[in-house]
């Protein structure tokens, strides 16, 4: 008699969530109350930014991530938006450029300084203007440099190269509603979109083409979210036609019906879906929940696989998600959320239990980079590239970042994304350490690194003088065996 195995083997099973302490949260942060659909927040492995409320205009912070505690009133912000910020998205390529779309109908690409604001950014780098009601959507192409979406609600994609402020193209007459979400594939040759006629839409901006189109992908009429799987499978979250939840999960070459469809609850807040395409886990979170539900995505039916909840006692605001490079390796870091309350960011870390200290390969496989794979000049030319992976066993050490210049031809210099906390990579420390300043302590450093020079130097002097005289004692004992084969030893 054969039992069947009723528990579905899977390595992210336990993973589970857990707050952080109170000292690592950052407090009395005014987190903006404008009613729109969006993360309110964005993260690098730099810098966390949040939209906050501000008067006279739009605001949002920057901060740099070990700036935790208590945020003073009088703090710096990145304020250049006539009206209120709805959306911000930071630079795959650059950690130090993020792009904002507000209420003005403008979409700003700002230059944060490399250790933070020291005083309010009133001047972004460029300013591009061609919608006509407020932009609600932005977001950055993931393998061309340059390249960023906006959407607004004046249902128009535009499509930008920020390296010369110019529009590379204009979608305006494939959604007839309110756009609110997109999401590019994994080579960004592709996007999908959610708009309020309940379609999901995958559309070809280069052509500027749509390539499949599923109407009433939710019945419901609350908001809907489409994102792209890194397999090329499309992931909704939407309301069905007696308002409870959804998760749906679609195949783009036979739209007709859902391979997946899941009811979860019948709370009313729009479901933001977060996807990790190394582990293929997507993790959806209800605006004004107090829970982050996580699930897995596979190839077996039934597709989508709930794993656990993550529940709090505060509901959200908003989330921003940590991309995979500034996670802590070290603690089987999978995931790391930035959770919005009303007056504080709340760091939640998702981890999956493993005894061993060793790296573990199966949790961390090559992620995306910060190198661009293409040049927006490319990829306009209908180029399509994966992006540019890299290990995460040690930390890669990032080339040196440029400023943005918008010089009308090319822009984003060089990025230089930071590494992850307390990740280093043997004999990679020199082109660090090139600039020393003219400071007490650093003067201190000079001495013992000419210290140790003085030591190295020594060591080599005695190595040579070794490898002299075992040479020459070599070549004594060569000569001793030559005599001996010629029979005169």
């Amino acid at each position: 008699m054969s039992f069947r195995k009723v528990v579905r083997q899977s390595k992210f099973r336990h993973v589970f969530g857990q707050p952080v302490k109170n000292d690592q949260c950052y407090e009395d942060i005014r987190v903006s109350r404008v009613t729109w659909d969006s993360t309110f927040c964005a993260v690098n492995p730099k810098f966390l930014a949040v939209i906050v409320e501000a008067s006279g205009g739009g605001a949002f912070l920057v901060l740099p991530l070990s700036k935790t505690g208590r945020i003073d009133k009088a703090y710096p912000t990145v304020c250049g938006h006539t009206g209120p910020v709805l959306d911000i998205d930071w630079c795959p390529h650059n950690d130090e450029v993020i792009a904002s779309g507000s209420e003005d109908c403008t979409v700003m690409v700002w230059q944060i300084p490399e250790n933070g604001l020291a005083a309010p950014l009133t001047e972004p780098v460029v300013v591009l203007e061609g919608h006509t009601k407020r932009v609600g959507i932005i977001t950055w192409h993931p393998t061309a440099r340059n390249v960023l979406l906006s959407a607004g609600c004046d249902n128009v994609v535009l499509i930008w190269n920020v390296g010369t402020a110019e529009e590379l193209y204009r979608l305006d007459s494939l959604h007839p509603d309110l756009i609110y979400n997109v999401s590019w594939n994994r080579s960004g040759s592709l996007f999908c979109s959610a708009c309020k006629d309940k379609s999901v839409r995958i559309i070809d901006p280069r052509r500027g083409t749509l390539v499949a189109e599923r109407e009433k992908a939710h019945e419901g009429a609350r908001p809907m979210r489409a994102i792209f799987l890194a397999d090329g499978k499309v992931f909704t979250t939407g309301f069905s036609r007696m308002s409870e939840r959804q998760l749906a999960l679609w195949d783009p070459e036979n739209l007709k019906e859902p391979m997946a469809l899941q009811e979860l609850d019948s709370s009313n807040g729009a479901l933001l879906p977060f996807y990790d395409p190394d582990t293929s886990v997507v993790y959806v979170c209800g605006k004004g929940d107090s829970s982050i539900r996580y699930f897995e995505i596979t190839n077996e039916p039934p597709y989508i696989h709930f794993l656990n909840t993550f529940t709090s006692k505060e509901p959200q605001r908003g989330m921003g998600s940590m991309p995979k490079r500034g996670l802590e390796v070290s603690k089987c870091e999978i995931a790391r959320f930035y959770k919005l309350h009303e007056r504080k960011c709340e760091p939640i870390v998702m981890t999956v239990p493993r005894k061993s200290d060793l790296f573990q390969d199966d949790l961390y496989p090559d992620t995306a980079g910060p190198e661009a794979a293409l040049e927006a000049e490319e990829w306009v030319s209908g180029r399509d590239a994966d992006p540019i992976l890299i290990s995460l066993r040690e930390a890669y050490v990032p080339s040196k970042q440029r400023d943005l210049k918008v010089s009308r031809r090319n822009v984003l210099s060089d990025s230089r994304p930071t590494v992850a906390p307390g990740s280093t990579r043997p004999g990679a420390s020199t082109s660090a350490a090139s600039t020393i300043a003219t400071t007490p302590s650093s003067s201190l450093a000079g001495a013992r690194d000419a210290g140790k020079l003085e030591e190295v130097m020594q060591e080599l002097q005695t190595l040579r003088t070794l490898v002299k005289e075992q040479g020459e004692r070599i070549g004594r004992l060569e000569e001793q065996l030559g005599r001996m084969e010629n029979g005169d030893a």
